[in-house]
């Protein structure tokens, strides 16, 4: 036994019926000689096959211990399924595997790093699953644009397998989405954290569908960083000045030339009128969008991610002192 720790796997499977006491062996069994104690915390993302079947068989007498299994009445993307069992989870640490993408062998490192004081340890395998090419391009662009606002790389920086402390997971139940900051917070929170790289063999695994992604990546993005309201709020104050400078042109083409075509200024006044209108409804209507976001996405005032005392109190030395005569006097 390596780690005297409580240390909580969540995976998430989805139609693995076939192959699903053979993954979930080979995860298990480097546990017992890693941890002092542990769970597998399975959820199932709704599967189709007879895959509910076969975790009940497993959790029952013969079968393997130290099992959770939540199973989901529809299908939701891999990181809403992932806080499912982190919220659930009831280890000192939790880790995040995904047995298609992640090898489980190199878990030993993530702990280690997590147990040298890190908050959030981050493994990236350099080999990396077969996806069609659009949604590659779209991830790319996407995480392009995700760390041109938040100047953080999720495919790099942030990456799914992790270990996270209790304390972490804590921190994310604070926030009113949590499902959607986990996939970014503990790499913005502020805590300690190390980020590894390791090379294995992946298993294939099931093509992602690219409209949800794409859907899930604008909730993120939107959740996450105010800078796209506040683009469409900056273009409406532009518009909206425009239109205002354009008045004072179509006012001074008036009284400067004579041979104005007739309704001319007045049909642009009205026009650049009521363009000037609009404009500034959807400038305040962006602004107060923004600010019912940062009321409802904002997390806790504060949270102390660390915490230090002097090895020497000397306090603690007179804390147990026991009175027996008058105020003043003291037994020693």
């Amino acid at each position: 036994m390596r780690y005297h720790i409580f240390l909580s796997i969540v995976l998430v499977l989805r139609n693995q019926a076939s192959t699903l006491q053979s993954v979930l062996a080979e995860v298990s069994s480097p546990l017992g000689g890693l941890v002092s104690d542990y769970e597998l915390i399975i959820v199932d993302n709704a599967s189709e096959d007879d895959s509910i079947s076969a975790l009940r068989n497993l959790t029952r007498e013969g079968g393997l211990p130290n099992l959770q299994v939540y199973a989901l009445t529809k299908e939701v993307d891999c990181d809403t399924a992932s806080w499912v069992g982190l919220e659930n989870a009831l280890g000192d640490f939790v880790a995040v595997i995904d047995p298609a993408a992640d090898s489980v062998d190199f878990l030993p490192s993530l702990l280690e790093q997590a147990l040298d004081g890190a908050d959030v340890v981050f493994a990236s395998n350099q080999q990396k699953t077969h996806q069609g090419w659009a949604y590659r391009v779209c991830y790319s662009v996407f995480n392009s644009i995700y760390q041109r606002f938040n100047e953080i790389n999720l495919a790099n920086e942030a990456p799914s397998y992790r270990v996270l402390s209790k304390r972490v997971v804590n921190f994310i139940l604070q926030h009113p989405m949590p499902s959607l900051t986990y996939r970014h917070l503990p790499a913005t929170g502020g805590f300690t954290k190390v980020n590894l790289s390791y090379s294995a063999p992946t298993r294939p695994s099931q093509t992602k569908r690219l409209g949800e992604s794409i859907d899930r990546g604008m909730r993120l993005l939107v959740s996450t960083t105010r800078a796209p309201m506040r683009l469409v709020t900056a273009l409406s104050l532009f518009g909206a000045g425009a239109n205002l400078l354009y008045s004072f042109y179509v006012i001074a083409v008036a009284m400067l030339k004579a041979d104005v075509a007739a309704g001319w200024v007045t049909l642009s006044l009205q026009q650049s009128g009521m363009f000037l209108l609009i404009s500034l409804v959807l400038w305040m209507l962006g602004e107060y969008i923004l600010h019912m976001a940062r009321l409802s996405n904002e997390g806790p005032m504060y949270h102390v991610a660390q915490e230090f005392t002097s090895a020497v109190m000397t306090h603690r030395g007179k804390l147990n002192i026991e009175a027996t005569g008058p105020i003043g006097h003291s037994r020693p």
